[in-house]
């Protein structure tokens, strides 16, 4: 499925306003799983309160021990702290990684902003080497743009 034909999708779930914001999240994760084959797993990171730490939020794929990420650690953590997209093309070339699956070649994740503020992200792995372009940087920063409305 093309990213365009997605964009519906993810509107049509994120504008039921009958479903609870988490329920919408998973069916986002859910859709994109299953819909983009070199996406793994998919799910949303939030800021933990005022704590300098993530929480994980809705996902789909495998289970993670990684519920909690702290500021600055693993791609996620340095995402929390720079405020900017970070595509890495292969896992095992990063020092600063937190190995979710050994499956697991390339990571991309996406701040979420509401109001000018990094409140979360969404996170991508995927067991392809090197298979994020710039059409999913910006297809993901349009999902979080859509989600940032809900919030």
């Amino acid at each position: 499925m093309q990213f365009d034909s997605l964009k519906k999708e993810v509107i049509s779930i994120l504008k039921d306003a009958s479903k609870s914001t988490d329920t919408r999240l998973q069916e986002t994760c859910d859709l994109l799983k299953a819909n983009v084959k070199h996406y793994d797993w998919v799910g949303f990171y939030f800021k933990n309160g005022d704590k300098n730490e993530l929480k994980l939020g809705p996902y789909a794929g495998e289970p993670t021990d990684h519920t909690i990420i702290p500021f600055g650690k693993g791609i996620c953590g340095q995402v929390a702290v720079s405020n900017q997209n970070f595509v890495v093309p292969d896992v095992k070339a990063q020092d600063n990684y937190i190995a979710c699956s050994i499956t697991v070649k390339a990571e991309i994740v996406i701040p979420l902003f509401v109001n000018g503020e990094n409140i979360g992200q969404i996170d991508i792995d995927s067991n392809t080497p090197d298979p994020f372009t710039k059409a999913d940087e910006r297809f993901l920063e349009f999902v979080n743009a859509e989600i940032a409305k809900i919030l």
